[in-house]
């Protein structure tokens, strides 16, 4: 009737943990939150958590029942509260909803015989490489590729597919999507620095809607664009590239609409320790 998947952190100094509830949890009828708070606090304390962070995402119940519940706006967010998601339609719907430039890249990919698949796990390796090529030159942080590993082996082929973009059997660009449900997710990303005029990005992010499509989604989640309004997202994008604005750019162009979270959420087990936290993160911040 209910369930969530609660993570936790060690603190420092063996202090406490913190605990963190990724998007869900997930409830038959809204009066099971209760009953669900109960054996997350439970599991709270077994593992002493300072604070349980929860991220909600779009089915979250109101702020009214969040504060009713304990919770508070956090300070901090894990994953990234604003997104882009396209509404999964056939090909030409798709495609005249998209910016001139994007349409034209997806089909400079598709005519310059760049061949976009699905892999198998022997191609894993192909896409760790293009991931660490990917860090190097974004300045960004990537799993190992054991973790990239063990995803493929839990969720391909029921509920992911990795797609790879290869001209002349040499691998350009990898699309990592995830789908449950009526939606997909595009979490894992990366590109090659050679070919670049061929546009191999854009034909593996091409194929990888198309498979959420084909495989019933109504959604497809672009997963994370910075954290402003459509006018200051418009305004700044040509001009920054730090963080996820150096995502946005091409993220804008498929034809989706801007969507935002209610963000993260805290409830305080420890109040002393919470207040110490939340002073690191305004410190952090300044």
């Amino acid at each position: 009737m209910a369930g969530a998947q609660v993570l936790f952190m060690p603190l420092p100094l063996r202090v406490g943990t913190i605990a963190y509830l990724p998007f869900g949890g997930l409830v038959s009828e809204a009066r099971h939150w209760p009953p669900l708070w109960d054996a997350v606090r439970a599991a709270c304390r077994r593992h002493r958590a300072v604070f349980l962070k929860w991220e909600p995402g779009f089915d979250a119940p109101s702020t009214d029942d969040l504060r009713r519940w304990g919770f508070r706006p956090s300070p901090q967010t894990v994953q990234p509260p604003n997104t882009i998601l396209i509404d999964l339609a056939d090909d030409e719907t798709m495609l005249a909803r998209m910016n001139q430039g994007t349409r034209r890249k997806i089909r400079q990919a598709l005519k310059g015989d760049v061949r976009c698949f699905q892999a198998s796990a022997d191609d894993l390796p192909r896409f760790t490489e293009l991931m660490a090529v990917t860090s190097q030159r974004n300045a960004f942080g990537v799993h190992a590729p054991e973790y990239y590993a063990l995803a493929y082996r839990l969720f391909v082929p029921q509920d992911a597919a990795l797609i790879l973009a290869e001209h002349e059997g040499q691998a350009l660009a990898g699309v990592f999507v995830f789908a449950l449900g009526g939606t997909a997710w595009y979490l894992y990303g990366a590109s090659s620095s050679e070919k670049r005029h061929l546009m191999a990005s854009y034909g593996a992010q091409w194929r990888a809607i198309q498979w959420a499509r084909d495989r019933g989604c109504r959604v497809y989640d672009m997963w994370g664009i910075p954290d402003a309004d459509a006018a200051t997202l418009e305004a700044q994008f040509e001009q920054r590239s730090d963080g996820l604005w150096g995502v946005y750019g091409f993220k804008r162009g498929w034809g989706g609409r801007i969507a935002r979270t209610v963000g993260a959420w805290d409830l305080p087990y420890q109040s002393l320790l919470y207040q110490l936290y939340r002073l690191y993160i305004q410190r952090k911040a300044a």
